[in-house]
This record gives C-alpha cells, structure tokens and sequence, in this order.
C-alpha cells in the first residue's frame, strides 16, 4: 500500500486519486506546445496530399479534431480542470523524406492551471482521425513521438523541450 504521494500532484497523502485545488493560484497567461508524427507508406502520403482518399479532406478533418479534442480535454482526462481556451493552433506537415505527417498543436489560455493537456489531446486525436481515415489503404501506420515541446506560465515556470 502506497503511503505518500511522493510529489506527484494528483494524489493525495495515501495514494489515492485527486483533482488537484488550483484555488490559490495566480491567474496567468499560459501557453503549451505539443508535437507528434504518423508514419506511414509512401503511396498513403501521396494520397492525403492529393485529397484522394475516399473519406477527402484528411489534414482538415484531423486539424478540427485536434481542435475539438483539445476543447473537451476534461471530459477525456479525469482529473483535468476544465478550461476557458482563448486560442488552439494545429500544424500538420507532410514530411517527404520520412513518410510522416508531423503534427503540432499551440493552445493558450488565462487561467490558475496550465494546457499541456489540451495540447498533448489535440496531438494524440489529429493523429488517431488520420489513422481512422486512411486505414482502409494502410494499417500499419504508426502513431508516436508524441510529447510536450514547451510550456510557458505557471509556477513552475517555463519548459523547452531538448531536441
């Protein structure tokens, strides 16, 4: 049996989970950046890029899912605050040399708690509507290197990624 949280924030004193109470925190601008790639055969590359899929507009639909994923990001995270968004940004760039889509989402809000969350969501689920729209054609793409990239505001202060 677990008998302190050791440092992790979203347990409490015995092990168990918690929301954690950003009450006494100071309102502030807060900023995170996420990125993420699929992988996939060359010729379903080329296909997303001339909107010849059956199912058409791929790099659209999975931009509006990332946004929407990244709205509802406490509905999916159980222990996630739920979070007024002032601004969700998704990139997707085709990646010719290693037959990826490379995904990056921005998310900004003012508030006591931060959005790597909502940007690391919007990442996982761009990814996951391109799998799902082109997986009659290529099953055995690969989702991943999805991770933070930058965090700016907060107590903790800001967070660059290493290369």
């Amino acid at each position: 049996m677990m008998t302190a949280n050791k440092g992790l924030t979203h347990l409490d004193e015995s092990g168990g989970a918690k929301m954690v109470d950003v009450g006494g925190k100071p309102t502030t601008r807060r900023i995170a950046r996420a990125g993420g790639r699929i992988t996939m055969k060359p010729e379903t590359l080329q296909l997303i890029r001339a909107g010849d899929l059956k199912k058409g507009d791929v790099l659209g639909v999975a931009r509006i899912a990332g946004i929407m994923a990244a709205k509802r990001t406490a509905e999916l995270i159980p222990l996630c605050h739920p979070l007024p968004l002032e601004d969700i940004a998704l990139e997707l760039t085709i990646n010719e040399d290693e037959s990826a889509i490379e995904i990056g989402a921005t998310v900004k809000t003012t508030g006591q708690t931060g959005v790597e969350m909502e940007a690391l969501t919007a990442v996982s689920v761009a990814a996951l509507t391109i799998y799902d729209m082109a997986k009659a054609i290529d099953r055995e793409m690969r989702i991943g290197d999805i991770r933070l990239l930058e965090k700016r505001g907060g107590a903790r202060g800001d967070f660059l990624a290493e290369k």
